[in-house]
């Protein structure tokens, strides 16, 4: 009898496993591929890791800009990728290491949901029957396939965001289906080492949920840069290596690749797990409350698995509130500052609402605006670099809303514009915290202070 069982160990699911075994609950923890899930498997790290490689290299490429000149640069991508893997190996490795640490039990195997009695809740795994007091389901999301016609016929020259990974060779051509956050990483990956990119995206933008301005300036830098955007296009066919879509006039476009990636979303795990055995409500994904409370008494969920907030740090947050109302306490789940960033070359980063988001609420705000260059280390950083800073304020309270950056590192900075809208701060306050100088986060306060 374990106090909790977790169905996946990837960000929402290993998370809540630490927490709960720290706490010195008794947890049984399964896995049916690697600890880390997608993020750490297939997703967040080892993405990021290519990402870098491909920074350094343009960093070597331009370094005439900065006064240091490096003569032919090259890249070796099977080392690109080889150090990838090295990096994934290690992290999951620290994984395990922390599982043992809180004698949480892993399990290498699907576990499948067999009923409830008064001793608790069954699972099958291995062969083997489990019984916990509580059942938390982190099962993550999988790459959503659409039906586009002749896609499964194309073979390998399909890939998803798992396949794109291991590639030993680099596509000469890539096209991208989907300009989502997805789609536009690895598109600026191949694009800074050369491969000629194209994106087909069925909306009016790319970064479809993201400011809006912020997602047109990105699209023109990497337009700049030479990868082609097909906006308001709908993909009707695969031939081969060929994408067949329908312009925004309606005419039949193609365009080819040594590779084509289809990034245009996710879709939760909820398939053999044995929900209905127990009466576990889902529909896109497990429903559930600010609590992770599913409609069966002591039966949780976290993470892509409820079909909600699709990002690392929303399964780990909710997989720790999870685990807190497990525990007796009363923690709720607010998603008003869960940031998003988009890890390109400028990176984008936002929290909160979007100028599109207050008008669709209808809600009376003001826009506050300066460019990246206000920062003093931003210039002396990225030389001839372009960004924003926006931060939509409440034209009542004058409370913080949203803040939204294009620029480096952003991802680095988001968080403390996370913390003054969870806090609810207004601009007034924003401008009394004292920021380290020079910082290129000092442009959330200069920004702050652009309103009179």
């Amino acid at each position: 009898m374990f106090d909790v069982a977790i169905i996946g160990g990837g960000p929402g699911g290993y998370v809540a496993a630490e927490r709960a075994g720290a706490a010195g609950l008794s947890v049984v923890l399964f896995e049916k591929r690697e600890l880390g899930g997608v993020c750490l498997n297939e997703g967040c790290i080892p993405t990021k890791t290519l990402l870098y490689s491909a920074k350094v290299y343009n960093y070597a490429l331009h370094g005439e800009q900065y006064g240091v000149s490096v003569e032919n640069p090259v890249f070796d991508y099977g080392k690109i990728v080889d150090r990838k893997d090295k990096v994934v190996k290690k992290l999951v490795g620290g994984v395990k290491a922390a599982m043992k640490a809180y004698k949480v039990k892993v399990v290498a195997a699907p576990a499948t949901i067999e009923g409830r009695s008064a001793e608790g809740i069954s699972l099958s795994a291995n062969g083997e029957t489990y019984v916990a007091k509580n059942l938390l389901i982190c099962s993550g999301s999988e790459a959503f396939v659409p039906p586009i016609p002749g896609l499964q016929e194309a073979g390998d020259v399909i890939v998803t965001n798992r396949e794109i990974l291991s590639l030993r060779e680099q596509p000469k051509e890539l096209v991208v289906i989907g300009g989502g956050v997805i789609g536009m990483e690895f598109a600026s990956f191949f694009n800074n080492l050369g491969t000629k990119v194209t994106v087909i995206e069925m909306l009016p933008e790319i970064l479809g949920g993201l400011d809006g301005e912020i997602s047109a300036m990105l699209r023109a830098m990497y337009a700049k840069k030479g990868i082609a955007f097909n906006l308001r296009c709908k993909v009707v066919g695969i031939e081969g290596n060929t994408v067949v879509y329908e312009d925004p006039e309606g005419k039949t476009q193609r365009v080819s690749g040594d590779k084509i990636l289809v990034s245009v979303g996710r879709r939760a795990n909820i398939k053999g797990l044995g929900l209905e055995n127990i009466g576990v409500e889902a529909e896109r994904g497990i429903k559930v409350d600010d609590c992770m409370r599913t409609n069966v008494p002591n039966v949780y969920a976290a993470g892509d698995v409820t079909g909600f907030s699709l990002l690392a740090h929303t399964a780990s947050r909710e997989g720790e509130v999870a685990i807190n109302n497990i525990l007796g306490k009363n923690d709720r789940m607010r998603y008003d500052a869960i940031p998003g960033v988009v890890y390109t070359n400028p990176e984008v980063a936002g929290v909160g609402l979007t100028e599109e988001q207050a008008k669709a609420k209808n809600i009376d705000f003001t826009v506050l605006k300066l460019p990246m260059a206000y920062s003093g280390r931003f210039v002396a950083e990225n030389e001839g670099g372009e960004g924003i800073c926006k931060i939509i304020v409440g034209k009542k309270y004058h409370e913080v809303l949203g803040v939204h950056m294009l620029g480096n590192p952003c991802s680095e900075i988001i968080q403390s514009a996370c913390i003054a809208i969870e806090q609810e701060m207004t601009v007034e306050q924003l401008k009394e915290v004292v920021f380290p100088h020079p910082t290129v986060g000092e442009i959330i306060k200069e920004t702050a202070f652009s309103m009179h």
